[in-house]
């Protein structure tokens, strides 16, 4: 448009030293949240993007589009609360500790979470719905047995993650083929080569770990009063277990998730009802404020008081403010500024392979959203993979090995916010524990430098998506 000039590295560069400098003093010197520093660079990128010729109309639009790409993730995370509050108040929570606890020992509990959030995850094709079940479960489990709730956090994000990855039903393991041109099938077959390697070492790392706890004397008395505590609160029963055995099959059956998670919210609120004698004044509390123990036991008071419709109210705001930073960033051409620059180092495979992974993982910081940082490297990338003779479904590959994978690491990420509310966790506390999501990227860029399972495009005849 008459007017506007080409936004460069420099100028699209001011935002992001901003955003850096003001989240580093806010959260280490000011004890602020990500908030402000995040709106207060939105309005930095504002000004440099009207200094190159750019409307606040269009830049509005830009907000606007990018917001409506997190609505449905915004939906996702209000029913999420709900179903937490009321499942916490029917006793479905409680009787996965209260049942977990009597099964699992310490010296196998970190690579069995991990197996167990990767097989709800692939099962459900979310991370979020395998966090906010049995993923709260487990941190109550692992709290029973001595493990370090940070450890037990990064064990469930991994699994989460790899299932949420692997699984034909995630929105990401669709969007990504989708970006790169490539077939779904495909896309998850070549996955298998560094998601595979990678769930390995992870699993072999937690065992080391859980050797650890292994030798170490449970401390039965804790475990006791965690489960007489429970008992004093709730009736326990296996039947308290149907509603995420229900919610796993309605989301297999391919229901759209925010009816089926509706689904599960009203049942938490019928076993609350039918299993507690709870009201329609309790049920309808626990969904929108969340629930509140009171045993006098610190261990279960702090997890399960928790849940609600509010509870999420912090992280949806805080979703918003990212967007609107993301959104400007992308209309002003500001992140295709930054991926150009990162082009002109991309030589070759390895080095076009590491320039898609560092700018996924530009994105998912800057922009604060999973899905921008498959879709604009996705569309930034092609023609490159294209013109280098590359299977889309490297790409496509490269784009989950980074976007997915460590958008959960950043606080201010859709995904990475859902998951401290959730699994009260900080995601920079479970960070360095959250092995295959450090570990994937690496084997990515590894198969990039050395040419492993890179596949050439064979025909020149355009690929043909699957009806």
């Amino acid at each position: 448009m008459k007017g506007k000039r080409k936004i460069t590295i420099g100028a699209a560069l001011i935002p992001v030293v901003f955003l850096v400098v003001a989240l580093f003093f806010t959260l280490k010197h000011f004890g602020g949240d990500p908030h402000i520093p995040i709106l207060a660079s939105a309005a930095v990128a504002t000004i440099v993007a009207i200094t190159h010729g750019f409307t606040w109309g269009e830049l509005e639009n830009g907000v606007v589009e990018t917001i409506k790409m997190s609505m449905s993730a915004i939906l996702i995370l209000m029913i999420i609360g709900m179903i937490i509050g009321t499942w916490i108040l029917a006793g479905v929570v409680p009787s996965m500790i209260y049942y977990g606890l009597q099964i699992l020992s310490p010296g196998i509990f970190l690579v069995a979470t991990t197996l167990i959030c990767a097989i709800v995850s692939l099962a459900t094709g979310s991370s979020w719905t395998t966090a906010g079940t049995v993923g709260i479960a487990l941190i109550g489990i692992g709290q029973g047995l001595g493990i370090p709730v940070e450890i037990v956090a990064g064990a469930i994000i991994s699994g989460a993650y790899f299932g949420d990855k692997m699984s034909p039903l995630s929105d990401t393991t669709n969007l990504a083929p989708s970006m790169a041109g490539a077939d779904l099938f495909d896309h998850i077959r070549h996955m298998i080569f560094t998601t595979g390697p990678s769930l390995i070492i992870a699993l072999i790392l937690y065992g080391i770990i859980g050797m650890k706890y292994a030798g170490n004397n449970m401390d039965m008395a804790s475990i006791n009063a965690i489960l007489e505590g429970i008992q004093s609160q709730f009736s326990i029963s296996p039947l308290l277990l149907i509603p995420p055995i229900l919610v796993i099959a309605i989301v297999i059956l391919k229901v759209p998730a925010i009816p089926g998670l509706i689904g599960g919210t009203l049942l938490g609120g019928l076993f609350a009802a039918m299993f507690q004698g709870a009201g329609m004044t309790e049920i309808i509390g626990a969904a929108h404020y969340g629930y509140e123990s009171a045993t006098g036991i610190e261990a279960i008071d702090s997890l399960l008081s928790r849940g609600g419709l509010d509870s999420m109210m912090w992280t949806v705001s805080l979703i918003l403010c990212a967007m609107a930073f993301g959104g400007i960033m992308e209309k002003a051409g500001m992140l295709h500024a930054i991926a150009e620059y990162i082009l002109k180092f991309a030589n070759s495979t390895g080095s076009l392979v590491l320039s898609t992974i560092l700018t996924a993982i530009a994105i998912n910081l800057v922009a604060g959203d999973q899905y921008l940082s498959i879709v604009i490297p996705g569309r930034m990338y092609k023609e490159i993979y294209d013109e280098k003779g590359l299977h889309p479904k490297n790409l496509s590959r490269v784009l989950e090995d980074s976007g997915t994978l460590t958008s959960p690491l950043v606080p201010w990420n859709t995904c990475g916010s859902f998951m401290w509310k959730t699994l009260g966790v900080h995601p920079f506390a479970f960070l360095p524990y959250a092995f295959l999501n450090l570990l994937n990227p690496l084997v990515s860029i590894f198969y990039g430098y050395t040419g492993i399972t890179m596949e050439k495009v064979k025909d020149i005849e355009p690929i043909e998506q699957d009806a």
